[in-house]
């Protein structure tokens, strides 16, 4: 693995950005900036060789201090939904960001982790992006140190490992936000990728796509991925599930998760022919198939808009804070937040 640094801009405040690309034997190029630890750029061959980018993204460091789509951004310290905006760890009660309705969506909008400027290390296994977060920082308890590592080794497999400690108890749920579309970020609408998701159950939601705390079947529902269909396929049937999201935007429960790195999905673009598998050792998956992706320009002048590109966002479920029966992300002295995610290319 090659890694080539180059500027990318400079921020409102005056600070360097820089633009890592890391380069595997293939020629398969993974491209991530030090503003919000973003994957901007993801260059994978198809059947023939031929390189495409295949996730959605801007050319610009300005286009990312909005990114209201969250593309490509590394989120923390929490992911995804808290309701009310609001928990409590250890008897003590804590008021975040109700940027979502009266709920809490991906920690702050402004303030979260996919708008600061992280410190980067170039090593051998790839590249180590850090920073800190402070006791009380968006509303969250406890000093942070947060790592994440982007590695891409030579049989095609994009590798993010997580490492947080907290000298609190404190929420850390953290996620990649990234959006695939495998034929490419400017070949439109992604209902006819195929999807496989590891998941016989899911966990449905309330308006405002806050889970109820059921964990629910898939199996006889437009929810049932547990074998290979085209994500267009059931996205617009009669089901109450579908029309609160506008389509799919929901947790999928990973059949045996037990902590250890192990298969949860597999995409496909028929027409290129590439496939993504996804691994992770966390319990849940968001598969959000970019609903409500707002018309904006992209990458080279793209049109983006609803359905062109889809996250596989690996996770602890929405909400576990209020839900007892869901595994926990809640983690301070003695308990580190530790996970990783692969996303191969086959």
């Amino acid at each position: 693995m090659q890694i080539v640094k180059e500027k990318f801009g400079t921020t409102k405040c005056g600070k360097d950005v820089y633009a890592y690309t890391l380069s595997n034997a293939g020629g398969m190029q993974a491209k991530i900036i030090n503003f919000g630890a973003n994957l901007i750029s993801l260059l994978v061959p198809d059947q023939n060789g031929n390189l495409e980018d295949v996730v959605l993204g801007f050319d610009k460091l300005e286009d990312y201090y909005g990114n209201n789509s969250f593309f490509g951004a590394t989120v923390g310290p929490s992911a995804n939904r808290i309701a009310g905006a609001c928990f409590e760890i250890d008897g003590q009660r804590y008021q975040i960001d109700a940027n979502d309705g009266e709920n809490n969506l991906h920690s702050h909008i402004e303030e979260g982790y996919h708008k600061r400027v992280w410190d980067v290390t170039e090593t051998e296994n790839g590249l180590v992006l850090s920073l800190e977060g402070k006791d009380g920082e968006m509303g969250f308890p406890g000093n942070k140190k947060v790592t994440v590592t982007f590695g891409l080794s030579d049989d095609n497999a994009l590798k993010l490992s997580y490492h947080v400690t907290a000298d609190t108890n404190t929420i850390v749920n953290m996620t990649n936000h990234t959006y695939f579309n495998l034929a490419g970020h400017k070949a439109g609408r992604i209902e006819d990728h195929l999807l496989k998701i590891n998941a016989s159950h899911y966990t449905p939601v309330v308006p405002g796509a806050i889970p109820t705390g059921k964990i629910t079947p898939v199996e006889g529902t437009p929810m049932d991925f547990t074998k290979m269909k085209p994500i267009g396929q059931d996205i617009n049937a009669d089901c109450e599930q579908l029309k609160i999201g506008q389509g799919y935007d929901h947790n999928f429960v990973i059949d045996g998760a037990d902590g250890t790195l192990r298969e949860i999905a597999e995409a496909e673009d028929p027409k290129s022919g590439r496939k993504m598998k996804v691994f992770t050792d966390l319990p849940g998956v968001q598969f959000y198939a970019g609903n409500c992706i707002g018309e904006e320009t992209g990458k080279e002048n793209t049109a983006y808009g609803p359905r062109k590109g889809f996250c596989l966002e690996t996770q602890f479920y929405p909400d576990n804070i209020h839900h007892p029966n869901f595994p926990q992300a809640v983690f301070g002295p003695g308990k580190d937040y530790d996970s990783v995610t692969i996303y191969q290319f086959v």
